[in-house]
């Protein structure tokens, strides 16, 4: 029985070698057949199956291996890094990205030469993965490497130089106090498949795109995994999803992404087919007929142009634009956001490009527009952000726009953050609804996201009695990038109020017609313990065009045109308005008592506004704002002497002034 026990070991330990062999071979041709195939999950799974087989294990490996070890040993030291790198880019390719992190960790240890791109792709894993500061600092130290090392002048040398930006945006973002609270929907909404594209109708109640399995398919051995509209029920943050939308559909075709108008009677929504891996899409219209939709139809070529793409619709909340997304000729790149008018009758007009402000070489995405603040929200993957598609916003109307803002975390994250909806369209931006991967390895999934509006405001006086001013202008913009974020008017109260951003350096300008404009700056970095800020109380001065008004305390040396060092302290407030009125013209005139001869006086006063106008020229004042003027004793506004003829000092006092008037706003 010894005999027998040790011939079978002897045979086990001469053919396991073989067996072994024949395992690595067999499922590792099979991976690399799934892989080919496009179909990553599986290639995973034999890939998995393939590095079991070795005994070279996760964080043992040694290239210097290669060097000192025989043919043998390197042949299959060879093999091991070729499946593990496949294993690393098939989790990759179907969004797994912590285990393509780990695997691409272990690639980044091979031959440069042969796997150039493992420390590229390990640095975008890790961004993919990022949570916190401290992540997208390891995925920038990363991509600094590969880019120190990589030689190559191509897309991936683009690409990194775009994700490092992206990294070092991050890490800056994340120091600050969150924007939005974001919370994922809970209820049935999000089991299964991919979630996305919420449509608001009421308060209650949602449409939303969904590739959840459909029973009727698996019982029919189909592919289960179709996108279509369904309809989701709930409240707050809670939804149920049980029925599809009572709305055609066609064998073959899959639908969804969808807006109403909004007298809730006409659907546009989009329909796509994937032929070979390639998607085709288009845009189509459907009626309302009672609680059903009638059977989509598409638009015409004026919108699906022939042999391209248009997807993502959108109609804004007044009924006037129709916005979609399409890689029609004209655009930027890729995929970019177009609009057409929607006329009466539903007319839609030629459709506009949004133009190079909005849209990237990369791909934009699902367009949102706030009518009311002008607000136009979207996704891109080709700005700096915080990686995948981020959502961006700008100010402005159709036909021109300002540049677009990221809007921060945790509305943006990682990964893919599209579909931003509106619960309300009277308050587009303080509820809502947004679909994002950040939690899925494969697929979108909808969260509730609430605005944490933060308000800062004050009151605004008239000086010259003290009344609260109704009316007023007030721009509130942003005092690092200098663009204008939003217009108020202060109601009968004098009041403003804005909502703003934690954290950030603003400029308030107040203006209105006949009063002197007035500007501050402020920071809302106090806003992280409170909800709300008064900023100082301003009053605003009237004004008439060409009346004097007298500039006290301006002091010139005896018989001089010599300013005093205390009258340039005054004349600082002057530089001052007319910095805060960047259009204002004045004139600056002096005058003199009667002491002395009219000629003297006239030449002393036309020196001594000379003077005044001098200095605010030196002090940045455009000299083509200003015009000097002396007016001697011409002009006196009080007797140089008393009834009985003696003299008047306090008259003269007064009559030795300086005015200016302001001759254009």
């Amino acid at each position: 029985m010894k005999r027998i026990a040790l011939l079978l070991i002897l045979i086990n330990a001469l053919c396991l070698p073989a067996l072994r062999a024949q395992l690595v071979y067999d499922y590792k041709r099979t991976a690399d057949n799934y892989f080919q195939q496009k179909d990553y999950y599986s290639a995973a799974q034999y890939y998995s199956k393939a590095l079991g087989t070795f005994s070279v294990k996760p964080g043992e490996y040694r290239p210097y291996q290669l060097d000192k070890d025989g043919k043998s040993k390197q042949k299959k030291l060879k093999d091991y890094e070729q499946v593990v790198y496949r294993l690393a880019e098939s989790y990759r390719m179907y969004y797994d990205y912590a285990n393509a992190e780990k695997w691409y960790a272990e690639a980044i240890n091979f031959d440069p030469a042969m796997f150039p791109l493992a420390r590229f792709w390990y640095g975008i894993c890790i961004r993919a993965n990022a949570k916190t500061g401290a992540d997208y600092e390891r995925a920038l130290a990363q991509l600094q490497q590969f880019r120190q090392q990589y030689k190559g002048a191509d897309e991936y040398s683009n690409r990194a130089s775009l994700e490092m930006q992206n990294c070092e945006f991050a890490v800056e973002e994340m120091k600050y106090p969150p924007r939005y609270e974001v919370v994922k929907v809970t209820g049935n909404i999000n089991q299964g498949g991919a979630n996305y594209a919420p449509v608001p109708v009421s308060a209650n109640t949602f449409y939303f795109t969904s590739s959840r399995p459909d029973s009727t398919l698996l019982e029919k051995k189909a592919n289960p995994f179709i996108n279509t509209l369904y309809v989701a029920r709930g409240n707050q943050n809670a939804f149920e999803a049980n029925e599809k939308l009572q709305i055609p559909a066609v064998k073959g075709m899959e639908q969804g992404a969808a807006t109403i108008t909004p007298d809730g009677n006409t659907m546009f929504l989009t329909r796509w087919t994937v032929k070979d891996g390639a998607k085709q899409s288009s845009i189509y219209r459907s009626m309302r007929s009672g609680n059903s939709w009638s059977e989509p139809q598409p638009l015409d070529a004026t919108i699906n142009a022939a042999g391209y793409n248009a997807k993502e619709p959108y109609v804004t909340s007044d009924g006037k634009y129709l916005l979609f997304v399409s890689d029609r000729p004209g655009g930027k790149g890729k995929f970019d956001i177009w609009y057409s008018t929607i006329g009466s009758g539903g007319t839609l007009s030629a459709p506009n490009n949004m133009g190079n402000t909005i849209n990237s070489v990369e791909e934009e995405s699902a367009p949102f527009y706030d009518p009311g603040k002008q607000l136009l929200i979207f996704s891109t993957n080709g700005r700096v952000g915080f990686g995948g598609h981020d959502f961006f916003s700008s100010k402005g109307a159709f036909g021109g726009w300002s540049t677009p803002e990221n809007m921060g975390y945790p509305l943006n994250s990682a990964k893919d953050d599209l579909y931003y909806a509106a619960l309300s369209s009277a308050n587009a931006l303080q509820k809502g609804f947004i679909s994002s991967d950040r939690e899925s390895v494969c697929c979108l999934e909808i969260y509730a996201v609430k605005r944490r509006a933060k308000m800062a405001g004050g009151l605004i006086l008239d000086c010259d009695n003290s009344r609260p001013l109704e009316g007023v202008k007030i721009t509130l913009l942003d005092s690092t990038h200098r663009n204008t974020l939003e217009t108020q008017t202060t109601d009968a109260a004098g009041r403003y109020a804005f909502e703003i951003e934690m954290n950030r350096k603003y400029k308030v300008l107040a203006e209105k017609d006949n009063y002197f404009s007035k500007n501050f700056n402020f920071s809302s970095e106090t806003l992280s313990m409170v909800d709300s800020m008064m900023n100082p109380t301003l009053c605003l001065k009237r004004f008439e065009l060409n009346k004097p008004i007298v500039i006290n305390d301006i002091f010139y040396d005896y018989n001089k045109a010599t300013l005093r060092p205390e009258s340039r302290a005054v004349l600082d407030s002057l530089y001052y308005l007319l910095l805060d009125n960047p259009k204002m013209e004045i004139e600056l005139g002096a005058h003199t008592d009667s002491k002395g001869t009219d000629a003297y006086n006239l030449k002393l006063s036309n020196e001594r506004a000379k003077s005044c106008v001098d200095y605010l020229v030196g002090k940045g004042i455009p000299a083509g704002r200003m015009i000097s003027k002396g007016y001697g004793e011409s002009r006196p506004i009080a007797p140089n002497t008393l009834p009985n003829g003696k003299d008047n000092p306090e008259g003269r006092q007064m009559n030795r002034r300086t005015e200016f008037k302001v001759l254009r706003n």
